[in-house]
């Protein structure tokens, strides 16, 4: 049996059995971690887990572990959570702000004008976005889907997905 610096410097080479090992000894528990932080988010919290998996592969010659991997595994999975629930708090206020405006708001004239304004000059530059970008933008920011949800449906990388909504909003801003 390797211990923790060993299966931390294979994985660093590359080793993908190494890195396999390290997520089958850990992922169950990590998951039931999450969910003691996201209750009832049993989904959410197995994305966290492999986010985090995901990232430590990807940025396996960056890491420098100081603790236990274990330690670091935990760590990571916690600040998942955590910033899961700083996002919720985020979409909430803004969910309950939009509530509260819309008690309140009467559309005049001058308003409604200007906001069919706005909505056909977005539609005409969407019209003129190259369809892989108009995809993105639309399923990111009218279907309200996050880069992962995008990167799954289009079968893209997240990165691609980050790359061509970057894209899109030049495109836009210069539009306007």
């Amino acid at each position: 049996m390797l211990d923790e610096q060993q299966i931390f410097d294979y994985l660093k080479e590359g080793d993908e059995e190494a890195f396999s090992s390290l997520f089958r000894k850990y992922y169950r528990d990590l998951v039931l971690f999450a969910g003691t932080i996201l209750p009832d988010r049993k989904e959410l919290c197995e994305d966290i887990v492999q986010n985090v998996f995901t990232d430590l592969w990807n940025r396996r010659n960056e890491r420098v572990i100081k603790t236990s991997i274990k330690g670091f595994l935990l760590r990571s999975v916690r600040n998942g959570c955590l910033d899961e629930l700083r996002h919720d708090g985020v979409v909430r206020v803004h969910a309950e702000y939009m509530a509260f405006s819309r008690i309140d708001r009467h559309w005049e004239t001058e308003e409604y004008i200007l906001h069919s304004d706005l909505e056909n000059r977005l539609r005409k530059g969407l019209d003129r976005l190259p369809e892989e970008c108009r995809n993105v933008f639309v399923l990111r920011h009218i279907k309200g889907l996050k880069n992962k949800e995008i990167a799954t449906e289009l079968q893209l990388s997240e990165r691609t997905v980050e790359e061509r909504m970057a894209k899109a909003l030049k495109f836009l801003r210069h539009f306007w």
